[in-house]
């Protein structure tokens, strides 16, 4: 199956609209769910990244597909002059803003309601661009990494973390089973809402990885394309340059 033709719903609806309908669905549970279902590695694979873009020190951070904001507030341990995170998701983004105020961090960074395929920024905006488990969300991913590579900084970086699939014993058999049983049954319970943890593994099998994902990159104008491997596997940081 083609990964954007996977859907939350399976209505009429285009893919956009029902992925915006699941996080304003799910808002409420998100945050909670997100550091269960990973046992709170999901932070350690977001430093990562974050250390990654130090080479760059970029002083405009953009954050795509940011729901309630960890990659976003994460980056901002590289002290740029502001970090914005954009959304398709109102639910999330309310989330977001509360955790901002929280922190009194209204002076460093904003949240924008948008879509990661037209976004409301200049060419040449930011010295990076990051996006956490997002690109499978994309209605077309190709259009969305173009969009971001128009806002991406003369080499300026990119940084995708994105879940991928363990091919060893015993992960691989651990992480489909955890994948396709635990969590639906788990995110249908918490979150009510039972189409999005049935999404979620959907998605990721969907989703081309590795080289794949390297080429498409490639063909959406980026250069020195790099992946990283965490957790043997369980996800992807993908790093490259405009």
């Amino acid at each position: 199956m083609k990964h954007d033709t996977v859907t939350p719903y399976k209505t009429s609806d285009p893919k956009k609209v029902q992925v915006a309908q699941m996080f304003d669905n799910i808002s409420h549970s998100y945050d909670f769910l997100n550091h269960f279902f990973s046992l709170g590695i999901d932070k350690l694979w977001r430093k990562k990244s974050v250390r990654l873009m130090k080479a760059v020190a970029p002083k405009q951070i953009l954050d795509v597909a940011t729901g309630t904001g960890d990659f976003a507030f994460e980056a901002l341990k590289l002290n740029p002059e502001k970090v914005t995170g954009l959304d398709i998701s109102k639910g999330m983004l309310k989330v977001g803003r509360e955790k901002i105020a929280k922190r009194r961090e209204e002076s460093r960074m904003e949240f924008v309601h948008g879509d990661s395929e037209s976004m409301p920024f200049p060419d040449n905006t930011f010295g990076a661009v990051t996006v956490g488990f997002g690109v499978r969300n994309f209605q077309d991913l190709e259009a969305g990494l173009r969009e971001m590579h128009r806002v991406l900084a003369k080499d300026g970086m990119a940084v995708v973390l994105e879940f991928s699939k363990p091919k060893r014993f015993p992960m691989k058999q651990l992480y489909f089973a955890y994948f396709r049983f635990v969590m639906p049954l788990l995110g249908k319970l918490i979150s009510k809402d039972k189409s999005a943890y049935n999404y979620l593994p959907e998605s990721v099998m969907a989703f081309p990885e590795g080289q794949d994902f390297e080429d498409i990159l490639a063909d959406a104008g980026y250069r020195d394309t790099r992946r990283y491997p965490v957790t043997g596997g369980i996800a992807t940081i993908y790093t490259a340059r405009k």
